[in-house]
């Protein structure tokens, strides 16, 4: 009888219990920090970086909002006194630094950030931003339409300026794209002001379409819509092992390139603050740059390397020595200038 009302108590219990720990579930997942990211990585990416910080930090849950780089951008500036961005995560160093310069910026060094290459640490007294990856400016060259039309093996950027390739390149609209803006302040440093916008002004003639994407030229020239599609380097690689018949050209005259960063938001509230610098320390560790290295040659951490398929030989090499401060502080001047000589010139980019 005892025996019988001791199993009989125990089972009500393991029952008590296990209505507990279902009720509790509920309330568990309400507790953990909702954190929003404003990011411009490819779409692709989101997914893998939102299940690694999520399975890493399980009390944190991610929330994107992506865009490209010049809509991003414009959208933190446009959003400077209620910022609802809790932290930057893949945005262009240049932009970042604009933030920085208008203290929008938490001061903030991730922990790690000593055992990332030089180029990709803040090197200002307060720390805002940290590099995570860098694109190159590249060429997309679909072999099969470029006999086409008898256009020529491409080498350096003047080749672009051939007769055959009128109306058969497409490029990013540097206003709405980071690779367009790197495309054209890479130009700009390598060649100096007057012959960038005179090289520009004849590649124009050739231009059949400013893209919003900056992906999205490489994915064309894939296709065989266009012969000569300007993109950047990952995705050039990538379109090719898919089996696009281009070649991916980094030219032999230098190209210019962007990095990727993280920052944390001011002046957001304590819980989402305490999370993203958690996420900022996740985002300059080792296992993050392995994650990055999925989609980029060129990571940040020093002891992580990537050789992927069909990747432009000398890419690396041909980086050109971009000054990110000198583009950040004339972004607006150059993007101004551009749009004054080209905007009204063909149809509003998509």
């Amino acid at each position: 009888m005892v025996r019988g009302a001791t199993t009989g108590l125990r089972g009500w219990l393991a029952a008590i219990a296990v209505s507990l720990v279902t009720a509790a579930s509920p309330a568990a997942a309400q507790q953990r920090t909702l954190v929003t990211l404003y990011s411009a990585v490819e779409t692709d990416q989101l997914s893998v970086l939102k299940q690694a910080i999520e399975t890493d930090m399980p009390d944190i849950e991610v929330r994107w909002v992506r865009d490209s780089t010049g809509v991003i951008t414009a959208r933190v500036l446009a959003e400077r006194a209620t910022p609802r961005a809790d932290m930057i995560l893949g945005l262009a160093a240049t932009s970042l630094l604009l933030f920085a310069e208008q203290d929008l910026l938490e001061p903030y060094r991730p922990a790690g950030a000593d055992q990332l290459k030089p180029a990709f640490q803040d090197r200002s007294p307060a720390y805002r931003w940290t590099g995570m990856d860098a694109y190159v400016a590249a060429i997309c060259f679909n072999r099969d339409e470029a006999r086409k039309v008898g256009a020529p093996v491409i080498n350096r950027w003047s080749d672009l300026l051939h007769p055959s390739l009128r109306q058969r390149i497409v490029m990013p609209h540097p206003a709405s794209s980071g690779t367009g803006f790197l495309l054209v302040s890479g130009w700009i440093q390598m060649m100096g002001e007057e012959a960038a916008w005179r090289f520009m002004e004849q590649l124009h003639e050739s231009i059949a379409l400013y893209t919003h994407s900056g992906s999205a030229p490489c994915v064309q020239a894939g296709r065989g819509e266009r012969v000569v599609g300007l993109s950047f380097d990952m995705r050039g690689a990538r379109e090719r092992t898919n089996g696009a018949p281009i070649d991916v050209i980094v030219p032999e005259d230098g190209a210019g390139w962007e990095m990727e960063a993280f920052a944390l938001m001011r002046n957001r509230p304590p819980a989402q603050a305490a999370a993203a610098r958690r996420i900022a320390d996740w985002a300059a560790s080792k296992r993050a740059n392995e994650l990055y290295a999925q989609f980029y040659a060129v990571v940040a951490h020093r002891d992580v390397a990537n050789k992927p398929a069909n990747y432009p030989p000398f890419a690396e090499a041909r980086m050109l020595r971009s000054d990110f401060s000198w583009m950040a502080q004339n972004r607006d001047r150059i993007l101004s200038e551009w749009s004054r000589r080209f905007d009204q010139r063909l149809p509003a980019p998509r």
